[in-house]
């Protein structure tokens, strides 16, 4: 099986899960003083999202279960939330209320193109799930759903031992990291730490001016403009 879709099969496997991570619940339950740190640096992250409405239209890319389309939702009129995993799209839509104002589309983003242009795309923990050759095609593509003057917004990881399960290691083999499930199942995914001047290097290759950030341990988030 390749490694892309073996990768959806692991995020659709994962959906039902996934919140765990971001809560820090269970296995990612790291103690009260490093849950609130994390806590903290994502709310950061979260105020630099609200800091670009209100917009008009907005394009989620690899949404999951919503946590931040909610954010989104804040600050758009409408979004098209699109994500290769039907379950991550049903918790998410569940999550939300199933609003007149989001529409919901499953996709697989390496065979995805764009039809319409939007005043605000975002993607979050998703650029690093993206092998190096498949980066400069997926941004050709941002680029293209992006609005003139439009903006990008993401957030990802920063390598730290403390931002995944207990049981679990953040270090990487050749670009691949060896992930796994409450039940025992073990996945083989991509995982790329990018640095502020890699994130800004790559955005900027692809025409985009872009303003790269770092918590202090767990987050790296980025505005970018067309």
């Amino acid at each position: 099986m390749d490694t892309l879709r073996y990768q959806i099969e692991y995020y659709r496997a994962r959906a039902v899960e996934y919140d765990e991570w971001f809560y820090r619940i269970g296995r990612y339950d790291q103690g009260q003083a490093l849950n609130q740190q994390w806590f903290d640096e994502a709310a950061i992250c979260m105020e630099n999202l609200h800091s670009l409405g209100p917009v008009n239209t907005a394009l989620e890319l690899a949404a999951g279960t919503g946590i931040w389309t909610r954010e989104l939702h804040k600050i758009a009129d409408h979004i098209t939330v699109l994500d290769s995993s039907p379950e991550s799209l049903d918790i998410n839509r569940e999550k939300l209320g199933n609003p007149d104002n989001v529409t919901f589309q499953e996709a697989d983003l390496f065979n995805w193109e764009p039809d319409s242009q939007y005043d605000l795309v975002s993607f979050t923990f998703w650029l690093s799930h993206v092998p190096p050759d498949e980066v400069d095609p997926f941004l050709a593509k941002v680029y293209r759903a992006t609005k003139p003057g439009g903006k990008v917004w993401m957030v990802d990881s920063r390598k730290a031992s403390t931002s995944t399960a207990s049981n679990q290691s953040v270090e990487t083999r050749d670009v691949l990291q060896t992930r796994s499930l409450n039940d025992g199942r073990v996945f083989e995914i991509v995982k790329i730490y990018y640095q502020p001047d890699e994130l800004r290097e790559i955005f900027e290759r692809n025409g985009f001016s872009v303003e790269v950030h770092t918590t202090n341990t767990y987050f790296i988030y980025a505005i970018a403009t067309r």
